[in-house]
């Protein structure tokens, strides 16, 4: 099939919005994508769309798109792809560009190699034996867990003596968060520091709700964890980060966090909150959503292809 390729712009936002919805419906039986989740991913800063996004269109519709950007200062660069089922050969067109954009990137870096990562349904709509035969494998797998909450029995818990809850007020309590953030997630896979500036962008700091970021301290060692929601995702309440320190985790503040966010929701009117958590998570998190009622949505694997 004939296919025109061209770099993305803001004003494609609403096209590349119903895309990801068609590929919702067919990978977990629902869209849920918002328009503002892909205008931020257009805005992204460390994104230049003329040369780091692709749209392929088919007969003048939408029907594969990809973008790449990168983090790291070194090699590892992240990438996203789409496509509808009956048109691999526009998907692998832009695997090609992408890849060899990824590349570009992670040697204007000054690195040898790009390892570039991708997140896909475990079902994706996309034809996985196409790009195993482009030298991609799976690496990691994660789950988008969810949970009903009901007002009359999703109560704010009662905060244990020596423990203070609270939510990011003012500016200083939000780069506390940030530093909770980076501190609690550094152990992770895939993490990258971040700056304060940039962690407010990736976490779209003009539309969240501060009132739904929580830190949680102790009497003994400050503040410790925090919890950031945001009410904006159409399909359901969403946790975006959740963190205990280290020398902190076994006092039961990651399940007082979250009985607190579900209060939360459920007093706002929501029926169902949702996180998304690394299932070779080792500090127990899979665990603890577990013993909170939230079970698995669906799930996405890390694709990895190592490219030089």
């Amino acid at each position: 099939m004939p296919y025109v390729v061209r770099p993305a712009d803001l004003a494609d936002a609403p096209a590349i919005t119903e895309l990801l919805n068609a590929v919702d419906l067919i990978e977990i039986g629902r869209p849920e994508t918002d328009l503002h989740t892909v205008e931020a991913e257009l805005k992204h800063p460390e994104i230049d769309l003329s040369q780091d996004s692709w749209l392929a269109f088919h007969e003048g519709r939408l029907v594969a798109y990809g973008l790449v950007w990168e983090e790291s200062g070194g090699e590892r660069v992240d990438a996203d792809h789409y496509v509808l089922p009956d048109h691999q050969e526009a998907g692998q067109q832009l695997f090609a560009a992408m890849e060899a954009r990824a590349l570009a990137k992670a040697r204007e870096n000054g690195a040898a190699r790009a390892v570039v990562h991708l997140h896909l349904n475990v079902a994706p709509t996309l034809d996985t034996s196409l790009i195993q035969a482009r030298g991609w494998s799976v690496v990691r797998r994660y789950h988008v867990l969810h949970r009903p909450v009901d007002p009359a029995e999703d109560r704010a818990p009662q905060v244990p003596p020596g423990v203070r809850l609270r939510a990011c007020a003012d500016e200083a309590d939000r780069r506390r968060a940030h530093a909770l953030n980076q501190a609690t997630f550094a152990e992770h896979f895939d993490f990258q520091p971040r700056t304060y500036e940039q962690w407010l962008h990736d976490i779209g700091a003009e539309r969240i709700d501060w009132s739904l970021v929580w830190i949680v301290s102790t009497e003994d060692q400050g503040d410790v964890g925090f919890l950031l929601a945001r009410d904006d995702r159409e399909a359901m309440g969403w946790v975006r980060g959740i963190g205990v320190l280290r020398e902190a985790r076994a006092l039961g503040l990651g399940g007082l966090l979250l009985r607190h966010a579900f209060a939360a929701f459920a007093a706002r009117g929501r029926d169902t909150v949702g996180l998304g958590v690394d299932t070779g998570n080792t500090t127990g998190a899979p665990g603890l959503y577990a013993r909170h009622g939230m079970t698995v949505h669906y799930a996405v694997d890390t694709w990895e292809t190592v490219l030089g």
